[in-house]
């Protein structure tokens, strides 16, 4: 086998309850006791782990829920996986190359006093893998034995995660997946889950929303957090509109080492600034991009925190089926002069996989190099090269493929700087090939229903992972994959990806993954990266102990307050 080379309205609220806020919300420490009052978000749309994406309301979950493994900083501020609800796991490699994990539980208890049991485990993970759910996290658990067959069927007895007893959680998978207990059993969406809550606390709301008109009808089973039965070290003790008390859950049964009361306040960026510089809160995320900019002048060294997505261009295989074509698109984007316009953290992307996805302790991109040429002193070389490419294919102008492709659209959300980036795609496209291509918002249910249907000839959309992994970002694009938006089809990539599945030496699984993305890119260049993105936040330097997870959300359990050094 061939291998390839590697508002201003806000603010006068925000103002006005400046008094009771200060009162209540302030960070403040009394002998060993901590109170945290953080913004990094705004209201939560759920507090229900399989649709939490955002990462304010995934962090809330984060410090109310334990899993399996849960993350933290060692002291060389490495992030690494420790026991989090299971006190040890075993691993066994199978003859037919599943690989079965077993973790047996600590003996945790749930907020209420009732043990945390494996079935809880098996529950929360049967129900995020049905399609009935329709969790866009469900992909998490496509490394599980049995997955496809229970998707297929809707038996989710067919998924390969079992209750030996009480006290041992059993996970069979269908490979090897060294980032498995790292990614899946440390993620929001696989947090366990009481059935028995569920059920009871759904079948209160569906009472509750009886008694309504449809419009007011808006009660889900986790609308009273307070309500929640949860087995992390905190549970929440109040609620407001903006706001959200979290206080020691007593039965977790593990010493509290950071804030024993939590707040979180609710709102946007320029909301939590209001609230840290008026001492409310004394973390928040995001920093705008002004802010990042002032940092970024102030030291030439200072970097953001890589955001895990890539924007892209999608091209649909399935309508520009001659390689030579996407080529010749993916060569005429000017990739420096977009990063302009994506705001001061963006960069040029240099591969599908963006920087802070890890190689062992090395970074994947900075290991596997540029595979985009996005030296704007080159570009017009570039240029020359696609007009070439496009020749060879038959067109001597892009006017050509436009008519052929009935004037092709370039579909986008309109967020962020997405409609200037799309512009300008088009004009580049327009001015260095002579294809016409015209930019056209739609939603984003719109652009997914267009993608999965194969109803679209090219499209911008922001890349990510399910985990922190890149066999994660390169999974998706195997032949048959329900999230393979590209209609991309090849036999050799899939045999590529199926080697990185049972791989089980560590060295060989890193390079066949960069052979893989340079197979996707350079070979087939079945997409093009356009730019990756940062993002920063701020604990006040009083104090220590928080860290966000590369992933997004936070977690301020370890936060403690800095000790006074007299001069």
């Amino acid at each position: 086998m061939k291998f390839w080379k590697r508002g201003m309205a806000l603010l006068l609220a925000v103002s006005a309850c400046f008094t009771f806020l200060t009162a209540c919300g302030q960070t403040e420490a009394a002998g060993d006791q901590l109170a945290l009052a953080v913004c990094v978000g705004e209201t939560p749309a759920t507090y229900d782990p399989i649709y939490a994406e955002e990462p304010g309301e995934q962090t809330v979950l984060n410090h109310l829920y334990e899993n399996l493994m849960r993350l933290e900083q060692d002291e060389n501020g490495q992030t690494v996986a420790v026991n989090g609800a299971a006190r040890s796991v075993d691993v066994k490699e199978n003859a037919d190359g599943t690989v079965t994990y077993t973790f047996r539980l600590r003996g945790g208890k749930w907020s209420d006093g009732v043990d945390v049991k494996a079935g809880d485990f098996v529950y929360a993970w049967q129900r995020l893998a049905d399609p009935a759910a329709g969790s866009a996290y469900a992909p998490l658990l496509s490394i599980i034995s049995g997955y496809d067959e229970a998707r297929a069927s809707g038996d989710m007895s067919l998924l390969g995660v079992a209750a030996k007893n009480n006290s041992t959680f059993v996970v069979t998978l269908n490979g090897q997946y060294d980032w498995f207990l790292r990614e899946v059993c440390t993620s929001i969406a696989t947090m366990p889950l009481r059935q028995d809550v569920v059920t009871r606390l759904k079948q209160e709301a569906d009472q509750a929303n009886a008694a309504l008109s449809d419009e007011e009808a808006v009660n889900r089973w986790w609308s009273d957090p307070t309500r929640l039965v949860t087995n992390g070290p905190y549970v929440v003790s109040a609620r407001e509109d903006t706001s959200l008390v979290l206080g020691e859950n007593t039965a977790y049964g593990k010493k509290l080492t950071g804030p024993t009361e939590l707040t979180f306040r609710f709102g946007d960026t320029a909301t939590a600034q209001i609230l840290y510089d008026q001492g409310v809160v004394d973390a928040l995320w995001p920093l705008s991009e002004e802010q990042m900019a002032e940092k970024k002048a102030a030291d030439e060294n200072w970097q953001a925190e890589p955001v895990l997505e890539t924007y892209s261009v999608l091209f649909n295989c399935a309508r520009l089926e001659d390689e030579q074509i996407r080529k010749a698109l993916s060569l005429a984007i000017d990739r420096s002069a977009l990063a302009e316009l994506a705001g001061v953290t963006a960069q040029a992307a240099a591969g599908l996989v963006p920087p802070g996805v890890p190689e062992g302790k090395e970074d994947f991109r900075t290991t596997g190099g540029n595979l985009l040429d996005h030296d704007g002193e080159t570009y017009e070389d570039r240029c020359r090269e696609a007009v070439e490419l496009m020749q060879e294919a038959g067109y001597d102008r892009g006017s050509d493929l436009s008519t052929e492709l009935g004037a092709p659209e370039y579909l986008y959300v309109d967020e962020g700087a997405n409609a200037a980036v799309a512009a300008a795609v088009c004009e580049m496209w327009n001015q260095c090939l002579g294809l016409r291509v015209t930019p056209r918002a739609v939603t984003k249910t719109e652009l997914v229903t267009a993608m999965r249907g194969g109803e679209y000839t090219l499209a911008g959309m922001g890349l990510d992972a399910v985990c922190n992994d890149a066999e994660c970002f390169l999974m998706d694009w195997m032949t048959g994959n329900q999230n393979n938006f590209l209609h991309y089809e090849n036999s050799a990539y899939d045999t590529l990806m199926s080697i990185i599945a049972s791989a089980e030496d560590g060295t060989a699984r890193m390079g066949c993954l960069h052979d893989a993305e340079d197979l996707l890119l350079e070979i087939d260049c079945a997409l093009a990266p356009l730019y990756t993105t940062g993002t920063a936040w701020q604990l006040r330097d009083t104090y220590g102990g928080g860290f966000r997870d590369p992933r997004g959300w936070f977690d301020f359990r370890g936060v403690y307050l800095k000790p006074v050094t007299v001069q």
